[in-house]
């Protein structure tokens, strides 16, 4: 008999709630540190208030990963609910210490369970839980795990920010180069490498119409469009320009699947609002 395979990541995913509902999919949210406040990312702070707040409070937010006990937590809820066996997929290592406290939970817990290293984050993440859902249990744990790193091999994932600010804040540029990067007003452009998990630079652009062209023009010289294409438009609270490029993607590009979502708080702290991308892959 197949064995009952829950599935399992955490809330830089960016999957849509319909799609987490439909594949049975576990999160385990990192967290948001706020001044003296603390919040669960995507659940006692949703992605909508997080950017309004982050525009007015002149306080800057930090993050924090999620412990080897709140990973417990949810695996032994989804073996509670039944699960044999656990396939859990993480944000990049290089990118935070999560899959850390996924595998020391693992230790703690007497069914197996799979950690896989995304090397990625939001739907760069959520592309590769959903090839392993897709897979289906009758594909085994080790099948599982081995869709969601076929798929990483095929993603790209291209990001415009809109302000360089947000990078300098969370410690990801030296001052010289945010000094740079605001006195040319550039809209930096950032690339996820799916072989390190690092985030990459692009070619920024001066206005931000050319930085949505940039997005555009490198994502699909990436992509090969003979092939049937999956493909997911992320913003941070960016909604009508989202609204537009996922338009022009469906009308121009035909993807067999696209996705629209905002960008979770955690990964919009280090982007900044209005921040948008495209991530997706060809079969």
């Amino acid at each position: 008999m197949p064995k009952n395979i829950a599935i399992i990541t955490d809330s830089t995913c960016d999957l849509p709630e319909a799609y987490r509902q439909r594949y049975h999919i576990y999160l385990v949210p990192l967290f948001i540190n706020w001044g003296t406040e603390q919040f669960l990312d995507g659940v006692d702070l949703k992605a909508e208030a997080f950017y309004e707040r982050l525009e007015k409070d002149r306080t800057y937010p930090t993050t924090s990963q999620p412990s080897p006990q709140d990973f417990l937590k949810v695996y032994q809820q989804a073996k509670a609910d039944g699960a044999d066996e656990l396939l859990v997929v993480t944000i990049s290592s290089a990118m935070s210490g999560t899959i850390q406290s996924a595998r020391q939970a693992a230790n703690l817990i007497d069914i197996p369970v799979e950690v896989v290293d995304s090397l990625s984050n939001s739907m760069s993440l959520g592309w590769q839980v959903l090839a392993a859902a897709r897979a289906g249990t009758e594909a085994g744990l080790a099948g599982m795990a081995a869709a969601a790193n076929e798929v990483r091999k095929k993603l790209v994932y291209v990001i415009s920010l809109n302000t360089i600010d947000y990078l300098f804040k969370g410690g990801r540029i030296g001052g010289a180069t945010r000094f740079i990067g605001s006195l040319l007003n550039l809209k930096p452009q950032i690339m996820v490498n799916h072989e390190t998990g690092k985030v990459v630079p692009g070619m920024p652009a001066r206005s931000r119409e050319k930085a949505i062209e940039g997005v555009i023009n490198t994502f699909f010289k990436k992509v090969d469009i003979t092939h049937p294409m999956r493909i997911a438009v992320l913003h941070n609270a960016a909604y009508e320009e989202a609204d537009a490029l996922a338009r022009l993607v469906e009308e121009k590009y035909h993807p067999v699947e696209l996705i629209e979502s905002i960008v979770s708080p955690v990964l919009g702290v280090h982007t900044g609002p209005k921040a948008i991308a495209l991530c997706g892959y060809s079969e």
